[in-house]
């Protein structure tokens, strides 16, 4: 939806890994969202940011615009003209 590339890593695969990135967060569930090795949260917490547009400022400062802003900026350009 935002036309973010990402990378997608099974951890349900290994336990020890499983085990790992649960302790590295201290987050209990998974999956794990990352923004540039930053630690997000998990679904429920990039779902609230989409919803209240705080996931549109997160992938800005790491330099990333999201599909959404691209075309929110086309309609109002188109708009002007």
């Amino acid at each position: 939806m935002h036309g973010v590339p990402f990378q997608a890593h099974n951890v349900l695969e290994s336990d020890e890994l499983r085990k790992a990135i649960k302790d590295f967060t201290s987050w209990p569930t998974i999956p794990q969202i990352f923004l540039k090795g930053e630690f997000i949260g998990g679904c429920d917490i990039l779902l609230e940011k989409h919803q209240n547009g705080e996931l549109i400022e997160d992938l800005k400062k790491i330099g990333i615009k999201s599909k959404i802003l691209a075309e929110m900026e086309e309609d109002m350009k188109n708009k002007k003209d």
